[in-house]
């Protein structure tokens, strides 16, 4: 389950598009930050994505990606003209989509490596759907299939794909836009597939034209209710609304980190079996499995863009670190898989993350307070290098990420030197046991 929003400039303070996504997957489904620079390719060449190839294109884009270690493609990416996606699962009522091909995470990247604005990257996504459609495994380590949405955005506007099958609707973004694991576009939309209305009716799913609402008519019931995509949406929308005109990026990660049991001092995430939030972390159950693993914030003007990413699971427990395309990530010795890694940034976040969900109402404010000040100082800093050299930018990122690092370290001994207390029920302790075995995590 995942969430992504989005703020056009007019409803911003700074005047600059803001972008963020949360990528919530399996619980050790280690997530990369990785940037390939764009190339040009030889006639007939071809691209494998994560189960097909197809054709490739003459010129691809340099693009950021955060991608599941064992995907091709990527939930959430930019590119160096400015554009950036975020992609959700969505659950129709289709079913046939068991065969390996694209899945919706080779889209995304397909599209940022092909386009220079958000409007190319729409159609991008929906000729290769038409020609090859959706379908293949998108779960680790357990199967899952589904269809996709897309939020995407440039420096001037945004648009939401929504898809089911082969079919499509498309809605132009005007101040703010949320979406989540639902579709939401309903009998109006700018664009659409030239055969969505007639295929609804020719199903049966739909008995008129006239009747006919995308929403209504394609949406598979009992996924779409489980995954609680409508009560994060309202939430995330909500949180947008109240400071439209006014949003900043910190406006944004704070979205990202929200639980809807905030101000709670007793909260512990591993108490609930059902619902989600924007900030999801994995519980027992069959409908809490998935834990945000990655996010993602996006600030595109005229000037330049600036990317802020966890790099790490639990945006609530992450510092968000700030990354120009030009002038690159870190040198990672290691990329994450799905074993416990100290080695890897991701895994060393993991394993600050389980230590304080096994108390969360007492270890997690240890955490929050220099989270916040470490953030406020990046962000202060940011804006004063924004302007500077690629060489400098690159130096201040390797700066905040190893800072970042330092304090993951500094958090870790400090909860191991204090309490040993386990503050979570008995399911919970029984799910973590499972979920660690797998991915050879010590005790």
């Amino acid at each position: 389950m995942c969430d992504t929003f989005v703020a056009l400039p007019h409803a911003t303070a700074s005047g600059s598009l803001l972008f963020a996504k949360n990528s919530d997957r399996d619980p050790n489904e280690a997530q990369e930050l990785v940037l390939f620079e764009g190339k040009t390719h030889p006639a007939g060449s071809m691209v494998r994505c994560t189960y097909i190839e197809i054709p490739q294109v003459k010129k691809t884009y340099t693009i950021l990606l955060s991608k599941p270690f064992w995907i091709w493609g990527a939930e959430m990416g930019a590119n160096e003209n400015g554009v950036v996606i975020g992609n959700e699962a969505v659950f129709t009522r289709y079913t046939d989509n068991k065969k390996p091909g694209l899945i919706g995470m080779d889209f995304l990247r397909l599209a940022l490596e092909r386009s220079t604005n958000a409007y190319e990257a729409l159609e991008v996504i929906t000729s290769l759907l038409g020609e090859y459609g959706q379908s293949g495994n998108c779960g680790f380590p357990h199967a899952f299939y589904y269809d996709n949405s897309y939020l995407i955005a440039d420096r001037k506007e945004a648009w939401v794909l929504e898809t089911a099958g082969r079919q499509w609707a498309a809605e132009k973004v005007k101040d703010i836009r949320s979406i989540s694991n639902i579709l939401t576009i309903e009998s109006k939309w700018d664009v659409a597939s030239k055969d969505l209305v007639d295929e609804a009716v020719k199903r049966g799913w739909c008995k008129k034209r006239e009747e006919f609402n995308f929403r209504k008519c394609y949406s598979d019931l009992i996924f779409t209710t489980f995954g609680a995509g409508r009560s994060r949406q309202t939430c995330s929308t909500y949180l947008l609304r109240a400071k439209l005109g006014s949003l900043e990026i910190l406006d944004m990660i704070r979205i990202l980190r929200n639980h809807r049991e905030d101000g709670n001092p007793n909260w512990n995430p591993g108490d609930a079996i059902l619902g989600a939030d924007i900030c999801m972390h994995a519980g027992w159950g069959p409908v809490r499995g998935s834990q945000t693993a990655g996010s993602m914030v996006a600030e595109l003007n005229d000037s330049r863009d600036s990317f802020w990413m966890s790099g790490t699971a639990a945006p609530c427990l992450s510092i968000f670190k700030p990354l120009w395309l030009d002038s690159g990530l870190p040198d990672w010795e290691k990329f994450p898989e799905g074993k416990f890694d100290p080695s890897t940034v991701w895994w060393r976040g993991e394993e600050l993350h389980r230590l304080v969900m096994a108390n969360y109402a007492e270890r997690a404010p240890i955490i929050k307070g220099e989270r916040d000040r470490l953030e406020a100082a990046l962000q202060e800093e940011s804006a004063k290098h924004v302007h500077s050299s690629a060489a400098h930018r690159r130096e201040f990122t390797l700066k905040a990420f190893e800072t970042a690092d330092r304090s993951t370290t500094q958090w870790l001994d400090t909860i191991r030197a204090g309490d040993t207390k386990k503050s979570i029920p008995f399911y919970y302790r029984s799910f973590r046991k499972t979920v660690d075995k797998q991915a050879d995590f010590p005790n």
